[in-house]
């Protein structure tokens, strides 16, 4: 009866943890890149309507979109595995269809971004 019972709880764990561990990450690439963007960048909390952590499929696997206040058809990727750094950006179909162009783009800074364009 005891092994049945140590047998279940560590069959929970087995299931739970990479649940666990998708999540907690995720919280801690959201605030990775919050925090770069209040303190670093000096944007203020009213500025960024959101910052989620994602977990992809692609490689690197844990990253966050923002999406700033002033332009909210346009979604900037951030890395935040050493440093965090803008990656890229999507335009959304509304924007696509307003037919915004990266010289529109209030918040894309080609300097600290590995890659231009559309994800």
């Amino acid at each position: 009866m005891k092994a049945k019972k140590i047998m279940i709880i560590v069959l929970f764990v087995l299931i739970v943890s990479p649940f666990l561990y998708v999540q907690i990450n995720k919280i801690v690439y959201d605030q990775r890149v919050m925090n770069y963007l209040t303190d670093v960048k000096r944007y203020k909390n009213d500025e960024i309507k959101s910052v989620k952590g994602v977990w992809g499929i692609k490689v690197p696997p844990f990253y966050a979109v923002v999406v700033f206040a002033d332009e909210p058809l346009v979604e900037y990727i951030y890395f935040a595995h050493n440093n965090v750094k803008q990656f890229s950006y999507n335009i959304n179909n509304e924007g696509k269809q307003k037919v915004i162009t990266v010289s529109d783009l209030k918040h894309y800074d080609p300097s600290r971004s590995s890659q231009c364009g559309y994800l």
